[in-house]
């Protein structure tokens, strides 16, 4: 097929080979003139006459993919200044000019030099011109033509993907649209059939088919069950050529898979399940599993279990694993092999998301039956209450009855019971019970005001088998009996005023009482007998618990009585009536006239008159502060005390000072504050002399203030200067020691320390050659050789 339209093309581009010329008028001005333009043809010699204005050429056809042995002939161009002398040059010039294009600049031929590609390129514009070899004028305007590529049919459809992948609901109808595929010719769409694809299904049949024209595959088979098949792989083909024979082909691959949807129900694999469960179960032991079995998936295959029926209805419950889609069976109450040893249930598993479309199939639902036997065990004994409550006066005997528990073997057998008090509750031992019918009774006396609530525990455990034992909370109430006399609330201090009137209250007392009688506490309060009528104080009940304390007469003296004991009787009113008998202290004091307490101490009537306790107070902080103020003065006197700078009693003129350390020099910080000498304002304060004691005391002479920034060899001799004329000092020499070193010395250093030689082998007879200042110094050192001999 390819052959045919190769020859085709080929036969029509010879005939009609012929270059036609037309006028044009944008590029040239020339005026019209006739032309003769003669084309050969390779068949027959006919000539062609057409008269132009210059020259213009029109399209050249050329095939594509051009497979001979020469190069392929594209066109002639001739004008007709050509007098075939070979005056003239042929010039091409544009797309692919000298490259794809070749030109005979004598004939002006055209030839192809290379294999086009219309997919490439499928026109080439092009510029010829011809010019005077001679004067290399052209002779003609330069004409623009168009080289158009012929197509033909070499390239096959392609798809825009090499697979496709796509999903449709199964159960979907014939003709159910899945997918459209898309292939592309890069042919000339405008020549011939080269582009024109048709689509066919290679495989997928009978279950797909594809629309030839636009490509979209639909279902052809009703029904499609995904649970009998999922994915299906169609190969869908698409030619050129109108599908025609010798067309060029292509192919891709469409992955179908079919989506679930609800159209199968649950189904039991059994229709009876058998479970066991022991009697002491607990609520919510799970027993077995049971499941339903549904093709589909997702949400599709989601079950709800129920029990709808059967005895056992209240006494199981049945829960749903949503991970495994498993029924959970459970125990809902405590079971009891004794009442009832087997129940029947009916379960159900119905779809939680039906699809509406497919509830005509049935319904959507199974049932199954399932049987729990209940299994016997050895039970502990079960007490008749969950907890009891017993009631005991605190005055009840030792050894006597207070209550009883009662418990039984719940098993078939009845076994023999035994009871003990759990001791980690009765550390104290009050309470004790006898094992074989559960009574209770006291070991040890109660009092309700010490401990008024017992919690205790008591076991019952089986005889044959202690292991098999149960625990019950027993609550002991202990009921009050008036035991206790009532006392007074408080501690209370009461005075009467030396001032006070007949009829004046002066304090309100009350009582408590440790019991608690169930109508609540009522008081009364009176003088005792021997004081039923006493002269001073009166006692008035108020009904309500209290007392008022009253006065009897006007005025009191605490001279004469300072303090009066007041005894009152306090009695209850339960059974049997207790009392007690609470002495209150009245202290006698001074007031003032709205009878506020001034003094009620008999010493104070001695004091003179003036003086009151504050004053006293007064005077005995000022001694005190007396007292410290001489312990501070005598502490800081002893430490004032310095050592005399003379210590040599053989010559008061000459001394040399001794010290047992010596300086760090100029590093030494630690030595002497330096910065007096640097704040040379501090020292401004003139200081009396202190290794002597001036016989006269002169006015003390106030030196001139020195400058902030003074240097420190100034600020010595300054003072050095005001010591020298200082008449307080004495008329002899003495050492005076400044905190100052200056430069270095002559002599060098003088310590031994520094010398190379030892101290055996110096010589200080030199020092008796420098008189009697330094004789001590020579006696010093020149009487070392005696005192080692």
């Amino acid at each position: 097929m390819r052959t045919h339209s190769f020859l085709t093309v080929l036969l029509w581009s010879s005939v009609f080979y012929v270059v036609h010329m037309m006028p044009s008028e944008k590029r040239t001005n020339k005026r019209l003139h006739s032309e003769r333009i003669t084309g050969l043809s390779e068949n027959d010699g006919k000539t062609l006459h057409r008269t132009k204005r210059g020259w213009m050429w029109n399209q050249f056809f050329l095939l594509e993919e051009y497979t001979g042995p020469d190069t392929q002939y594209v066109g002639k161009l001739h004008t007709d200044q050509d007098k075939g002398d070979g005056n003239l040059k042929y010039i091409l010039t544009g797309d692919g000019a000298g490259s794809l294009f070749i030109i005979d600049e004598n004939t002006g031929d055209i030839h192809a030099a290379k294999k086009l590609d219309r997919e490439e390129k499928s026109l080439y514009v092009l510029r010829a011109k011809a010019i005077d070899r001679k004067t290399g004028r052209q002779v003609e305007p330069e004409s623009e033509f168009i080289i158009k590529i012929h197509d033909i049919n070499d390239n096959e459809p392609k798809f825009s993907k090499d697979m496709y992948t796509a999903s449709i609901p199964e159960m979907s109808g014939v003709g159910t649209s899945v997918i459209q595929v898309t292939a592309t010719d890069a042919d000339d769409a405008n020549y011939g059939n080269s582009a024109k694809v048709v689509y066919s299904i290679l495989q997928g049949q009978p279950y797909f088919s594809v629309d030839p024209e636009t490509g979209i595959i639909k279902t052809a088979l009703p029904d499609m069950s995904r649970e009998n098949r999922e994915q299906y792989q169609v190969v869908i083909q698409a030619k050129d050529m109108g599908g025609q024979m010798g067309g060029l082909s292509g192919t891709t691959t469409v992955n179908i898979t079919l989506t679930d949807v609800n159209d199968n129900p649950p189904r039991f694999p059994q229709s009876s399940y058998q479970f066991s469960s022991p009697e002491s179960a607990p609520p919510g032991t799970p027993l077995g599993r049971i499941k339903a079995n549904d093709p589909d998936v997702g949400e599709n295959a989601e079950i709800e279990y129920s029990i709808s029926n059967g005895d056992g209805s209240d006494m199981f419950d049945i829960i749903t694993d949503k991970d495994t889609q498993e029924g959970i069976i459970t125990v809902k109450k405590h079971l009891d092999f004794e009442n009832k040893v087997l129940y029947t249930l009916t379960v159900e598993a119905t779809n939680t998301h039906p699809d509406p479309r497919f509830l005509q199939l049935g319904p959507f639902k199974d049932t199954a039956l399932v049987k729990i036997s209940v299994e016997d065990i050895d039970e502990p004994p079960v007490f008749s209450r969950p907890w009891y409550l017993i009631e005991v006066d605190e005055d009840a005997k030792e050894g006597s009855i207070i209550g009883q528990v009662v418990a039984q073997d719940p098993d078939v057998a009845k076994n023999a019971i035994k009871y003990s008090v759990d001791r980690h509750t009765d550390l104290d031992r009050i309470f004790n019970i006898y094992s074989g019918n559960g009574s209770l009774f006291l070991s040890k006396p109660l009092d309700r005001e010490e401990t008024p609530w017992h919690n205790i525990t008591v076991i019952a455990s089986e005889i044959n088998n202690p292991k098999q034992s149960s625990q019950i909370p027993v609550f002991i109430r202990i009921l009050d009996i008036n035991d206790h006399a009532p006392e007074f609330a408080n501690y209370y201090e009461t005075f009467v005023c030396e001032n006070a009137k007949a009829g004046q209250l002066i304090q309100t007392v009350s009582a408590i009482d440790k019991d608690q009688p169930p109508r609540g506490h009522k008081f009364f309060f009176e003088l005792v007998p021997e004081f039923a009528v006493h002269p001073n104080f009166s006692v008035v009940d108020n009904k309500d618990n209290t007392a008022g304390i009253m006065t009897r007469r006007n005025g009191y003296s605490r001279s004469k009585t300072s303090t009066y004991l007041l005894p009152i009787i306090i009695f209850d009113n339960d059974y049997p009536i207790q009392s007690s008998t609470g002495t209150l202290t009245i202290r006698v004091c001074a007031c003032d006239s709205r009878g506020n307490m001034q003094s009620c101490s008999a010493e104070a009537l001695l004091l003179p008159a003036g003086l009151s306790t504050g004053a006293l107070v007064a005077i005995l902080l000022c001694i005190i502060i007396l007292l410290v103020l001489v312990v501070l003065f005598t502490a800081l006197k002893r430490q004032r005390k310095k050592e005399p700078l003379i210590i040599s009693k053989d010559d008061v003129r000459d001394n040399i000072v001794t010290y047992n350390d010596e300086g760090g020099g100029e590093e030494d910080t630690q030595a002497f504050d330096i910065g007096t000498l640097r704040n040379p304002e501090a020292r401004e304060e003139s200081k009396m002399r202190r290794d002597v004691i001036p016989e006269t005391i002169f006015q003390i002479r106030r030196t001139a203030p020195l400058w902030e920034n003074i240097d420190v060899q100034d600020f010595i001799h300054r003072r050095l200067k005001e010591n020298d004329s200082d008449p307080a000092a004495p008329p002899y020499d003495s050492l005076a020691t400044y905190a100052y070193e200056g430069n270095d010395s002559i002599a060098n250093s003088l310590s031994s320390l520094e010398s190379l030689t030892t101290e055996g082998n110096q010589d200080y007879d030199y020092l008796s050659d420098w008189g009697p200042r330094f004789k001590k110094l020579a006696d010093m050192y020149g009487g070392e050789d005696s005192d080692r001999d």
